[in-house]
C-alpha cells in the first residue's frame, strides 16, 4: 500500500458495453509504533492484536510496528512464550525485533509505550529531538479502565506463562479500546 494515494479501476458493464473508469482515492495512512524494552514480549504482541484488530475492522489505511529501546535483541523473533500466547489466542507474529530509531519518532502518528520506564525514555528521547517531532506518546495502558493497573508489566522475567497472559489481556483490551475511539478518525 502506499503511503497517501491509490489509483483503482472499476469495471462497469451495462448490456454489452463495458467501460473502464480510473479514480484516485486519497488514504492516508495512520501509523502506530509499540516499544518495549526488548521488542520480544509486549510489544510484539501488541502489534499483533492491532493487526488482527485492522484486518477485522477493515481500517485499510492503519499501519502498525513495534521495536525495543534496547537492541539487545534486534534480528530475533518474539520470545517464544509470547508466539505460544499468541497462537493459542489464533494470532500469530512473524516481526523481527527491531530497536527504536529517531527516524520512527517522525514515521510514526502514535508511539505507545508499556510501561513508566518506556514513556520516561520515549520522552527523554523526544524531547532533544530536533525539528521537533509530531507524534504523540501514550501509554498503551491509559485506555485501560481507570480501575485496571495501567502498567503493562514486562512478563520477560517471569516463569510459566500467566505474565504474559495477564499482559496479552491487557494489550487486548487496551488496543480495542483505542479502535473503538478512534476508529471513525481512520
Amino acid at each position: 500500500m502506499c503511503r497517501h494515494a491509490s489509483v483503482c479501476a472499476l469495471l462497469l458493464r451495462s448490456g454489452e458495453k463495458e467501460s473502464r473508469i480510473e479514480y484516485s482515492i486519497s488514504l492516508s495512512i495512520v501509523q502506530f509504533l509499540f516499544v518495549c524494552l526488548g521488542n520480544t514480549c509486549r510489544s510484539p504482541m501488541a502489534e499483533a492484536v492491532l493487526k488482527d484488530l485492522i484486518n477485522k475492522k477493515q481500517l485499510l489505511n492503519w499501519h502498525t510496528d513495534s521495536a525495543g529501546l534496547r537492541d539487545w535483541n534486534v534480528g530475533m523473533q518474539a520470545q517464544g512464550r509470547a508466539q505460544t500466547l499468541l497462537h493459542q489466542q489464533g494470532l500469530k507474529t512473524d516481526h523481527i525485533t527491531r530497536a527504536i530509531t529517531v527516524e520512527d519518532f517522525y514515521n510514526f502518528d502514535i508511539i505507545f509505550g508499556m510501561d513508566d520506564n518506556n514513556m520516561t525514555e520515549l520522552r527523554l528521547i523526544d524531547e532533544q529531538l530536533e525539528p521537533p517531532a509530531k507524534c504523540q506518546i501514550k501509554l498503551l495502558g491509559s485506555y485501560l479502565n481507570p480501575e485496571q493497573d495501567q502498567i503493562i508489566r514486562d512478563p520477560y522475567f517471569t516463569k510459566g506463562m500467566a505474565s504474559f497472559y495477564t499482559a496479552y489481556m491487557q494489550i487486548k483490551e487496551s488496543c480495542e479500546r483505542f479502535v473503538e475511539l478512534h476508529r471513525d478518525a481512520a
